[in-house]
C-alpha cells in the first residue's frame, strides 16, 4: 500500500530557473543582509545553528547541508548538530542558545506569544533581538527560494558563496 508520498528523484529533477544565475539583483539584498548578520553581536555559530534548525523546520535539504558543512567548519560539534531537532531534551545547549531556538521556532511559525518574547528579551539586547529576527526571518526567505527552485543537496563546499 503506497502512502501517496512521492519522493523527488534529483536524478530526474524538472530543471527549474537558475536563481543564482538569473535572480543576482533579486538576491543582492539578502546577501546584503548576510554580511551585515556577520558582523552581528550574535556570533557566526548561534547564527549557524538557528539557520540549521530552521532549515530543519522547513524541509530545506540543500540549506541543511549547507549550513552542517558551515557550522562544523567553524568548530561545532556533530552531537549538537544531530540533537538540534529535540534541543529542549539535549543538555549541551546554552540558556541563550534555547531562548534563541524558541525564538527562531516561533517566528518561523508567525506566532509569536507575549510569554515566548519575555523569556527570549531575557537573554538579548533589542539590538540582538533584530537582529535573531532577521537572522530567522532571511533564513526562511532563503529556505522557500531554495524550494521554490532547488539547489541538488550535497553540492554545497563551504565558502561557495562567500
Amino acid at each position: 500500500m503506497s502512502s501517496g508520498y512521492k519522493f523527488k528523484n534529483y536524478n530526474k529533477m524538472e530543471k527549474r530557473i537558475n536563481i543564482l544565475g538569473k535572480g543576482k539583483n533579486a538576491l543582492k539584498p539578502l546577501f546584503e543582509m548576510a554580511g551585515y548578520l556577520k558582523q552581528s553581536s550574535l556570533g557566526t555559530g548561534l547564527q549557524y545553528l538557528i539557520e540549521f534548525r530552521v532549515s530543519q523546520i522547513n524541509q530545506c535539504a540543500f540549506c541543511l547541508d549547507m549550513h552542517y558543512k558551515d557550522a562544523r567548519a567553524k568548530g561545532e560539534t556533530e552531537q549538537r548538530l544531530y540533537g538540534l531537532s529535540a534541543w529542549r531534551e539535549a543538555p549541551y545547549y546554552t540558556e541563550r542558545e534555547r531562548a534563541a531556538f524558541e525564538w527562531a521556532e516561533a517566528v518561523t511559525a508567525a506566532h509569536v506569544p507575549d510569554e515566548v518574547y519575555q523569556r527570549v528579551s531575557a537573554h538579548f539586547s533589542e539590538l540582538e533581538m533584530i537582529d535573531l529576527t532577521m537572522v530567522v526571518t532571511t533564513i526562511n526567505t532563503w529556505n522557500r527560494i531554495n524550494l521554490s527552485f532547488p539547489n541538488v543537496p550535497g553540492t554545497y563546499t563551504v565558502g561557495m558563496f562567500g
